[in-house]
């Protein structure tokens, strides 16, 4: 019978996977994850529903922040439901093929964090927008919430704390996305009693790496005292 925590493969062949067949379906589903990675939500309800573009309103990014801030949380919650859409479905098909192997709590599958990375790449660097998309963090957190909902939680309350201090998304986000090989390394040495697994731990922080990449200009602005401060409720003076 047909296990969704072992997978396609292990279905049709057991534990001898040729060797064609494990590489070709991981490049089918790393290339499916990349495409369905680089269709951005933001821009496409922008134009479709306010008729702007959302790349040429507030800061110009493609993100949810930039949505909730240009044209509200209707906008902001339909770009989230569209994110949240991609990232899932990658992940997915890359559990439907090699298995999610979820043991206490967590994936192990290396290939579903790997699909994983590849929809956040593709959300940063749209292959249908000349590579210039949003900054990967509802991507990201819908992988950790998919693959790693304990680590997820943690990183989510550090989030909260750092934004009811700050009121800066990109703080917030900052600091997560720092802490979340960090993090991830530390469940896996209490739950598993050993390291992460190579490729988990690559995309981990492949991620860290590009998500404070992509707010390498927020925090500057956070350093000059520039940068604009977001809040959930308009604020009564306003």
């Amino acid at each position: 019978m047909f296990n969704l925590n072992e997978g396609l493969l292990y279905y049709i062949f057991g534990n001898e996977v040729p060797a064609l067949a494990l590489f070709g379906s991981l490049l089918l589903v790393l290339l499916a994850s990349y495409f369905l990675g680089s269709i951005n939500s933001a821009i496409i309800i922008s134009n479709a529903i306010y008729k702007e573009d959302i790349r040429t309103k507030g800061s110009g990014n493609g993100g949810m922040t930039n949505m909730l801030r240009s044209f509200g949380w209707r906008a902001a919650l339909l770009t989230l439901a569209g994110d949240l859409g991609k990232t899932v479905i990658s992940i997915f098909i890359a559990g439907f093929v090699f298995g999610f192997q979820y043991v206490g709590g967590i994936s192990v599958s290396e290939f579903c964090y790997m699909a994983g990375l590849l929809a956040v790449i593709g959300h940063v660097f749209p292959v249908y927008y000349k590579f210039k998309g949003g900054k990967g963090v509802l991507a990201t957190s819908t992988m950790a919430l998919v693959l790693t909902p304990i680590p997820f939680l943690i990183l989510f309350c550090v989030f909260a704390a750092v934004y009811g201090m700050s009121k800066f998304i990109s703080l917030g986000s900052v600091c997560v996305a720092a802490l979340y090989p960090v993090v991830l390394h530390g469940y896996f040495a209490v739950v598993f009693e050993s390291p992460m697994p190579g490729l988990i731990s690559l995309a981990s922080i492949l991620l860290a790496i590009l998500i404070v990449w992509c707010h390498r200009e927020n925090l500057k602005r956070i350093g000059e005292g520039k940068e604009r401060k977001t809040y959930l409720r308009k604020k009564k003076d306003e």
